[in-house]
């Protein structure tokens, strides 16, 4: 069944991926714009009477807590409002966890939602410099542009589509549209940071840094927790958003992970955090880079691997720092080894950008 609406937004060009592709289709190559853990913020919403806007940058999955009642009526892992919107549309604004970023691909989960699921979204976005202008919108017009058209929902779902063509406008802001009232679990914007980059073309930061356009690109193993973790900003707030890898039981295991640069730069120094991991971090790390020209990303065993931190040993729930063993080289991918295998929270590569 179409589903209709007097408000309208363009018919922008998309595919359908299946629930069960959308983590390989996105998360290789983009990063989630507006993850709760990157620094995404609801900024407002037309409801949230029975579970909070909030809820959707949540990066872990839905939960489900059948039979659980609080004062709104039952609990839900996600935003759902009241019944009977008089409203084309229940809204919620969301200012991205970076400064402003290109759009590939959306996510909208409604997992544990049925018979109250958002029936139909749609997703538009802005470049705005002042919250409180687009705060002030609500639910008009004002200057949204449309990313993602009307498109439907069903109950208890993952729904990914790609962009047939990803933004070329950066945006700074977006609006999640539910068409007319219900629940939605999880809200992913997959794409790429426009970082701003420091004008002193001699400053030191951290070229792999997520808000800076850096992208965890592939891994051995990421059992427990995901490569995504390690470029986020802060130190995080428990084991869970580290990277953290099975229990390895062969001889001369190692596990790695490796993270495409926001820019091409030099490398000073890098710093390899585990904190909250005090009974299973890596017996030793280390860090190789490589200046890679070619198509794709570069794979583990790919000619060109240099180390800048020889295999060294870490302890629990500490940032170990280390210099790099080269500093006068361009590179423009790190590989993070742990050796056997294990959990970090973070890694940070600092250094100059080449230009």
């Amino acid at each position: 069944m179409t589903f209709e609406t007097e408000y309208k937004t363009e018919d922008v060009a998309a595919t359908l991926v299946a629930s069960d592709e959308i983590d390989t289709t996105f998360r290789s190559s983009c990063i989630d714009l507006i993850s709760g853990s990157l620094g995404g913020k609801v900024l407002s919403f037309s409801d949230e009477w029975f579970a909070e806007a909030n809820n959707l940058l949540t990066p872990t999955p839905p939960i489900s807590q059948p039979g659980k009642m609080v004062y709104s009526g039952a609990w839900y892992d996600g935003w759902e409002t009241r019944r009977h919107n008089t409203e084309p549309f229940d809204y919620v604004v969301i200012r991205l966890g970076v400064a402003s970023g290109t759009v590939e691909g959306i996510e909208v989960d409604t997992a544990f939602f049925s018979g109250n699921n958002a029936p139909a979204i749609s997703v538009e976005g802005v470049f705005s410099d002042n919250d409180e202008e687009v705060i002030g919108w609500k639910g008009g017009r004002g200057k949204w542009e449309t990313i993602l058209g009307l498109q439907e929902c069903g109950p208890s779902q993952r729904f990914g589509w790609k962009l047939a063509v990803p933004t070329t406008k950066a945006y700074t802001h977006v609006r999640l549209n539910m068409y007319p009232d219900g629940g939605i679990a999880r809200f992913r914007l997959f794409g790429h940071a426009i970082p701003v980059f420091p004008e002193d073309k001699n400053a030191i930061f951290d070229l792999a840094a997520a808000q800076n356009g850096g992208v965890a690109v592939s891994c051995s193993d990421q059992h427990f927790g995901v490569i995504a973790n390690l470029i986020l900003p802060g130190r995080g707030k428990d084991m869970g958003d580290g990277w953290e890898t099975k229990r390895s039981r062969g001889k001369d295991h190692v596990d790695w992970a490796i993270i495409r640069l926001g820019a091409p730069g030099t490398i000073e120094k890098l710093i390899v955090d585990t904190a909250f991991f005090r009974g299973n971090f890596p017996q030793k790390v280390k860090v190789e880079a490589i200046n890679w020209n070619s198509e794709g990303e570069p794979g583990f065993s790919a000619e060109g691997w240099t180390a800048v931190v020889e295999p060294s040993k870490t302890s629990a729930d500490k940032e170990h720092e280390f210099e790099s063993l080269v500093k006068d080289k361009t590179f423009t991918h790190v590989k993070l080894v742990m050796i056997p295998d294990g959990g970090v929270k973070r890694i940070r590569v600092l250094g100059k950008r080449s230009v």
